[in-house]
């Protein structure tokens, strides 16, 4: 693809974010606490994950596989952290995932178009349409990948540490809901999503792409407004208790 198509490409995926975004505030998006039967069929939520995540891990694969900049210190860096959030999602979180829950087929059919056009996005700027001049090893010691790479793992981590305390809230055949209150969960109500957002904020910095850039918008786009739903909820259902915790930016939203 010229660069010319690959920015129109960008450029239409930003307006499909900036609809999402809308669209979900007055559309709660069908799985987890808020799956419900005219969403249609569903299938094991475990089953789920594996599908719609494992898609974005190998079209990375293949597209680093196939790339003559594949063995360049920072192209391969690059590949490997994302790798490593992928690898995670889709091969080792949904064996953790405890209880019965179920995913519809059509949000996890979603979730692999879009799986399958960010990894496209991704890996098409790193591995071909970047300049040949640009990531160089000198990239290693820019601000632009110091301060990314601490964001893209510190967001990492509040992730994995807020799904830990979410699958820890009930005891063994419990089926209630819980405020969490832990790590994060103490400023917050989707602590994980804060962490997630913070994770591609981290990306988009580390690797200065407008790609990444996009893939940031689609991911405040799709969690920002499922924050908010969660937020209503858990004020519905715990009333003070929530006090003075925001939806996913500690002190402000």
């Amino acid at each position: 693809m010229s660069l010319a198509a690959f920015n129109l490409f960008l450029g239409v995926m930003s307006l499909i974010a900036l609809v999402v975004f809308i669209a979900l505030y007055f559309v709660k998006a069908g799985y987890g606490i808020f799956r419900t039967a005219s969403w249609g069929i569903a299938i094991s939520n475990k089953i789920a994950w594996v599908l719609m995540e494992a898609p974005v891990f190998l079209v990375m694969c293949g597209m680093w596989m196939y790339s003559e900049r594949r063995f360049e210190p920072v192209i391969l860096t690059f590949f490997l952290f994302f790798q490593i959030h992928y690898f995670q999602r889709a091969f080792i979180f949904p064996l953790l995932l405890t209880g019965k829950s179920k995913m519809p087929l059509a949000i996890m059919s979603m979730g692999i178009l879009f799986n399958l056009l960010n990894g496209y996005m991704q890996g098409e700027w790193i591995f071909y349409l970047a300049p040949e001049t640009m990531y160089h090893p000198d990239w290693f010691t820019s601000p632009w990948f110091i301060v990314g790479t601490l964001l893209f793992f510190t967001g990492m981590l509040i992730n994995w540490h807020s799904d830990y305390i979410i699958r820890h809230l009930r005891k063994p055949g419990d089926t209630r809901h819980y405020l969490p209150q832990k790590g994060m969960y103490r400023y917050v109500t989707s602590a994980n999503y804060f962490g997630e957002i913070i994770e591609w904020a981290g990306w988009a910095i580390l690797t200065c792409s407008l790609s990444g850039f996009v893939f940031l918008w689609w991911t405040i786009a799709n969690l920002v407004p499922r924050a908010h739903a969660l937020w209503c909820r858990y004020r519905e259902e715990f009333g003070d208790a929530v006090g003075e915790k925001k939806r996913v930016f500690p002190f402000l939203y």
